[in-house]
């Protein structure tokens, strides 16, 4: 009976599930090709429709898939052959996992309440049908990326991604600041995705395929393969990832996952190729919270954890994973701290998000990694919702009242609470969720992250402190920040002193737009609480489960298993016969707080001790090790809870100061801001990253392409042969042409002299 369910569940999932994607592509043909002839109304609903089929059938197979056992959670479905070269095949097909089924629901979920949203947000918009044309577009590529069956055709879904983000950021183009977003957005992703591309052919070459299934059933029995530097000798795949390249004398691995990796900081916005999410605001409101908040910058964060395995190779890849994440949510958080522009805030805000979610994959919590994308694409789709309607509002408002005021400025708001209590209120949710007050859903999985991140699996100390204190620290400050920042939001916008211009009376938003934002708030409620830690239970709070864990832990057991296993691959020099070279591996023992060291026996045994001291010696260390266990899983236990209430501290702490200093005295804010002078100038102005990139890498090259491959390589060199092939042709045809002169008694004389100098040559 149970085999027949599982066979009938797959059955389901292969039957149906490779429609997922073309539900929202069918809308883009049809409002592509035919919205002209459609009325807006019918344009918008196909549009929402075609997303809430993905959304319905979405939810069924992943029903389905829960249905089978544990380990047979994988359906891959080959639609049709794609590409086949040699003994090379790659076919177009999905594969649903517990993975791929989270991302399916988050970007079809998600995505659908922000098409309705949009109903209300674009109305009026004369790009209305290309608008909606353009967001099943990405649906359509995003769920292209995330069931990929072949790391070939997830960086389809990855370029289509980058397309729709260059199409939406710059859909207002009649603007030179969002067409010159959509393009910087364009070209710093083209950087990262260099090094993707570098990644994958990398891995093409080792595994002789580009198929998931493939690769991880290699790495998991440790194939023989026949890798591309080592000719056609074959040999276990572990070793030949191991093999010191001579790049820095790294591991082939270290250097394959490092390619993949800047591929993540484009797509998922990481120091340092994050500089184009900021701008990227200047797409429509809807568009920010979709693609830069809710789904595509997480594209990185998906990938990292879809080849978990690969990178849990790599303890190098994995510190530099989270030390960038780290790095750049607190580099983000800073920013964000003295921000104006509301939309701008909320950018780096997801700067720094994602930050915390690159940290936990650092540390080996891909799972946790994952559980705040979900938590995260709840509340920052709210908040960039919210923050819509706010700027709808304002916009409409300081239109009437005759005002060319900022309506994206929080300085020119306040006292909004009063007009749009719906968007006040899920606001101020979707703020508390970000900011880690328990019982929502950003704290129970940022918590987790900062949990992980004290307990890293690395042996490095900077200064004496564990580099897990260290990204403990970093997390945890940059929680404050964002507490603060959050906060801040909220008392310039909603609350105070009322800073509208006169006769600016703005209203709460239509229906479309605040039914999205009840759904939104509420799922940042209680989003959270399928993956509730278990030492919530522990101190008697009796409230969700680890549910979203444990269908997590079959795509992540292998990379678990491989850090609690020592981790790294040692290199292999094999210009020196095959001898290790010793890299030194940093992976620990592993986050389960285990001791996997394993030194030589005590004492030694002799024959004359028998069994019986062989027994004793054995029960002896079995209770030692469990009594050593419980003591370590008790004292783990008290040590989490008090850093969980030091992090639930600090977020109140920057809800306080946030409280104080823009409610309560605002005067304080703006003393401290003449203290920090030439800080907070510097913070105000982003660090003048932008400024350093344009006069070392953009100006430079603007010289160099504009004097050298112009002026000089394409007009004197490329012209110059050109032109002068065209100037010998014509200085030769000036002189042949002289021998045509029309007269026939020349060419009369032409003749004879030509039949004499041949008799001449016959005779003489």
């Amino acid at each position: 009976m149970v085999n027949e369910l599982q066979e009938a569940a797959q059955n389901t999932i292969t039957q149906w599930a490779w429609l997922i994607p073309l539900f929202p592509l069918a809308g883009v043909l049809i409002n592509g090709f035919f919205g002209k002839k459609l009325s807006k109304t019918t344009v918008g609903l196909l549009a929402c429709f075609t997303v809430l089929c993905s959304f319905l059938l979405s939810i069924a197979c992943v029903a389905q898939l829960a249905g089978m056992p544990v380990d047979a959670r994988r359906v891959i479905v080959d639609v049709f052959p794609w590409i086949a070269a040699g003994t090379t095949k790659i076919m177009f097909g999905i594969m649903l996992d517990p993975l791929s089924s989270v991302m399916i629901l988050v970007v079809s979920g998600v995505g659908f309440i922000i098409h309705v949203y949009s109903l209300g947000y674009i109305e009026n918009d004369p790009g209305y049908k290309r608008f909606f044309t353009y967001l099943n577009l990405f649906t359509f590529s995003m769920l292209v990326l995330v069931l990929a069956n072949s790391l070939a055709l997830l960086f389809v879904g990855w370029e289509l991604v980058g397309l729709c983000s260059y199409l939406l950021i710059g859909f207002w183009y009649h603007k030179d600041s969002a067409a010159d977003a959509g393009k910087k957005a364009f070209i710093v992703n083209r950087v990262g995705d260099f090094g993707f591309l570098l990644g994958m052919l990398a891995i093409f070459w080792i595994f002789g395929s580009l198929n998931f299934k493939d690769i991880f059933h290699t790495l998991e029995i440790n194939a023989a393969v026949t890798p591309w530097f080592m000719g056609a000798g074959t040999m276990p795949v572990k070793t030949a990832l191991s093999a010191a390249t001579p790049i820095l004398g790294l591991p082939l691995v270290t250097i394959i996952t490092l390619a993949l990796f800047l591929g993540a900081t484009g797509k998922s916005a990481q120091i340092p190729l994050y500089v184009w999410l900021p701008d990227a605001m200047e797409g429509p409101t809807p568009v920010s919270a979709l693609i830069h908040a809710a789904t595509m910058v997480t594209a990185g964060v998906y990938m990292v954890a879809r080849l978990s395995m690969l990178f849990a190779l790599s303890s190098t890849t994995m510190m530099v994973v989270a030390i960038v994440g780290a790095a750049t949510a607190i580099f983000a958080a800073t920013i964000g701290l003295v921000q104006n522009d509301i939309k701008r805030v909320l950018a780096y805000s997801t700067v720094s998000q994602l930050g915390y979610m690159f940290l936990a994959c650092g540390v080996g919590a891909f799972s946790v990694g994952v559980f705040h994308l979900m938590t995260h694409a709840f509340f920052k789709a709210l908040l960039f919702l919210c923050y819509g309607a706010v700027i709808h509002s304002c916009e409409h408002a300081f239109h009437d009242a005759g005002s060319h005021a900022d309506p994206q400025d929080m300085r020119n708001m306040g006292g909004l609470w009063k007009y749009m209590k719906i968007t006040w209120f899920t606001f101020l949710i979707g703020s508390m969720a970000i900011a880690g007050v328990p019982g929502l859903s950003g704290f129970f999985s940022k918590d987790e992250i900062l949990w992980k991140a004290f307990n890293a699996p690395f042996s490095l100390t900077i200064g004496g402190f564990p580099l897990g204190s260290i990204l403990w620290a970093v997390g945890a400050l940059a929680a404050v920040m964002t507490a603060f920042y959050m906060f801040r939001l909220i008392f310039m916008t909603f609350h105070g002193k009322e800073r509208l211009p006169q006769n600016a009376h703005p209203h709460e938003s239509p229906p479309a737009m605040t039914i999205a934002l009840i759904v939104l708030a509420f799922a940042a409620t209680v989003g959270g609480y399928v993956g509730v830690p278990h030492v919530i239970k522990d101190m008697g709070i009796n409230v969700g489960n680890e549910s979203f864990y444990k269908w997590l832990e079959p795509v992540f057991e292998p990379a678990q298993t491989i850090i609690a296993e020592g981790g790294a691959l040692e290199a292999i020099d094999f210009s020196n016969g095959g001898e290790e070279v010793g890299v030194q591996n940093t992976l620990a023992a592993g986050i389960t707080g285990l001791n996997f060291a394993k030194h030589g026996q005590e004492g030694i045994i002799t024959p004359e001790a028998g069994n019986v001291a062989v027994a004793h010696r054995e029960s002896e260390n079995e209770a030692a090790a469990t009594h050593s266990e419980k003591q370590s899983a008790h004292e783990n236990v008290a040590l989490e809870k008090k850093l969980m209430n030091i992090s639930i501290v600090l977020a109140l702490l920057g809800i306080f100061v946030a409280f104080i200093m823009y409610n309560r005295n605002p005067q304080i804010h703006h003393d401290i801001r003449e203290g920090l002078g030439v800080i907070h100038t510097v913070l105000l102005n982003k660090y003048y990253v932008d400024e350093i990139y344009y006069y070392t890498i953009v100006l430079p090259g603007r010289v160099f392409s504009e004097f050298f491959l112009w002026k000089f390589f394409d007009v004197c060199i490329i012209d110059g042969i050109v032109n002068g092939v065209a100037l010998l042709v014509r200085g030769v045809s000036a002189v042949v042409r002289r021998i045509q002169t029309g007269v026939v008694m020349n060419y009369a004389l032409v003749i004879v002299i030509g039949i004499l100098a041949i008799l001449a040559y016959y005779i003489f």
